[in-house]
């Protein structure tokens, strides 16, 4: 055994490559990214022939996955929680087709926001779906519930989620790793119409699923990620489910709590641990990262316990992140971690970066609108999205990933004139491509403006599906050759660019310019390589 230093994410994609993984799909996406570039950039995961290329959004990512397990290999698909929403038909559906090979699905939460247009806790989807759920609370236990989620996901033959937030994925701690494990050899369905989800089949397999989800909370081995941890006051008793369990522990001297704790770090969870719990302690405080899930389960009905405490009754705030103080408040105790923050530090509000040329692009659409008035611009999910912002204040609307187009098709609809959309290269063909070919069909009066920067850019210039293909993707949707306009956005042709975007604006159908140039960033980067390589 080796000991490692390592983020949240980090612990997770080792813990994958060490438990056999044979396949590693994702679309980058805060705070679950480092988990992809973390095997892509592994030798051991390369000598092990790991597959890790990024998939074109979280839906294909899902369903690639379901198809590694169909040879009977293990799989792990990582995203962010809005991506869980992309995957949703997949996700849900495995647990009704169930699996071959075992199947990891990584949510990772962002509580707070800090990159994020919601704070939605993925723990509703595995209730939702039936599956079960495991919560680590720190880095070792997210490398080892790697392993027994694998044996979770092979054994009950369900896909398994793996719940995490954005302060476990982003901090470091001490790993120590097990033993590696092979791959599992190619092993196809014995029931070769397992995944085939007709209504009759269907049927049968969600008696199954129903059945698997009720052993879970039986189970020892799944059970043993919830400890009931002994407390001589019982004034209160605390449940502490994944990440809030080491804010509750900052909080207690020398290690331990003076009040009972539910330990929690799987779900479902055993009724007796928490009746228990009940019985023995006067009110009870439910802390968790993200929404009141277990306290509204706890309580049943909202409101007929008022001996349940946390995010629903004020104890806690409803929104954000926890953090120690939060929870030394809750208790009852004096909150002293960390300092107030200087008045000579200012915030500082997020900006594109010097020579990006989103910038160029949004002063020659703003010109091009210039005779039109404000309110015609949708965006979407990207850098480009800082558009919003002054200077540029430029566009209304980010919704959702490849909403820009959409929406820009309901407004024409509505009678908007002129509509256009900002959408990026890889939010483009993550979910554009497919609003690009509705304005086709109904050649809807709206113009497309693709800010093309050849990289993911937002999550840190991540490989583009849409590099040197933007234009024949357009063409093959249907898109007019001579309504399919390139753009350099540099100051020095802004005066040109000006033009040809009111030329297209002014057109009443579909048209496409794809402002293209290479992202600052990753330029740097390139370059820097390619000095080396001297």
């Amino acid at each position: 055994m080796s000991k490692l230093i390592l983020l949240g994410d980090e612990a997770i994609a080792q813990a994958a490559i060490d438990a056999g993984l044979s396949g590693m799909y994702a679309y980058p996406g805060t705070p679950s990214t480092e988990i992809m570039e973390y095997i892509q950039s592994s030798r051991d995961a390369s000598s092990r022939n790991i597959h890790h290329e990024w998939s074109a959004n979280e839906k294909t990512a899902m369903e690639a996955a379901l198809g590694m397990s169909y040879t009977g290999k293990r799989a792990m698909v990582a995203m962010k929680h809005v991506g869980l929403n992309v995957a949703a038909d997949g996700f849900i559906n495995s647990a009704m087709t169930g699996v071959n090979g075992g199947v990891i699905v990584v949510a990772a939460d962002d509580p707070s926001m800090h990159s994020s247009q919601n704070e939605q806790d993925s723990r509703f989807y595995g209730k939702f779906a039936f599956v079960p759920v495991f919560e680590p609370s720190n880095q070792q236990e997210a490398y080892d519930m790697v392993f027994e989620a694998f044996e979770v996901s092979e054994k009950y033959k369900v896909p398994v989620l793996f719940r995490i937030t954005t302060r476990l994925a982003h901090s470091r701690s001490a790993v120590n790793q097990k033993d590696k494990l092979e791959q599992k050899e190619f092993n196809m369905p014995s029931d070769l119409r397992q995944f085939v989800l007709l209504p009759a089949i269907a049927r049968r397999k969600f008696k199954v699923l129903l059945s698997n989800f009720e052993s879970l909370a039986e189970d020892e081995k799944c059970q043993i990620n919830n400890q009931y941890i002994e407390g001589d006051d019982k004034s209160m008793g605390v449940v502490a489910c994944g990440l809030a369990y080491n804010y509750l522990m900052e909080n207690c001297k020398e290690g331990a709590c003076r009040f009972p704790v539910v330990k929690i770090g799987f779900y479902p969870v055993r009724e007796e641990l928490l009746a228990r719990l009940k019985s023995e302690c006067d009110q009870i405080l439910v802390l968790e990262e993200g929404f009141p899930v277990f306290e509204e389960l706890m309580k049943g009905v909202p409101g007929s316990d008022y001996r349940i405490r946390g995010r629903l009754d004020g104890s806690l705030p409803r929104d954000g992140e926890l953090n120690p103080n939060l929870v030394a408040k809750a208790l009852g105790l004096r909150s002293g971690y960390g300092k107030d923050i200087p008045d000579v530090v200012r915030k500082r509000p997020p900006s594109l970066c010097k020579g990006c040329g989103h910038a160029d692009m949004y002063n020659a659409l703003n010109d091009a609108l210039k005779e039109y008035g404000p309110g015609r611009v949708f965006s979407d999910i990207g850098c480009y999205t800082l558009g919003a912002l002054p200077p540029f204040n430029a566009i209304n609307s980010c919704v959702d990933m490849g909403a820009s187009v959409t929406m820009a098709i309901g407004a024409a609809d509505g009678g908007l004139f002129p509509s256009v959309a900002v959408i990026g290269d890889s939010t483009f063909t993550h979910s554009g491509m497919t609003g690009l070919l509705d304005a086709v069909i109904k050649n809807s009066p709206v113009t497309v403006i693709i800010s093309d920067n050849s990289t993911t850019g937002m999550t840190g210039g991540q490989k583009s599906h849409a590099t040197n293909r933007l234009e024949s993707i357009c063409e093959g949707l249907g898109v007019e050759k001579k309504h399919i306009r390139t753009i350099i956005p540099l100051r020095k042709n802004h005066n040109e660019n000006t033009v040809i975007m009111k030329e297209e604006i002014a057109f009443k159908g579909v048209s496409v310019i794809i402002s293209q140039r290479e992202c600052i960033q990753t330029a740097v980067r390139r370059k820097k390589k390619e000095r080396e390589k001297k």
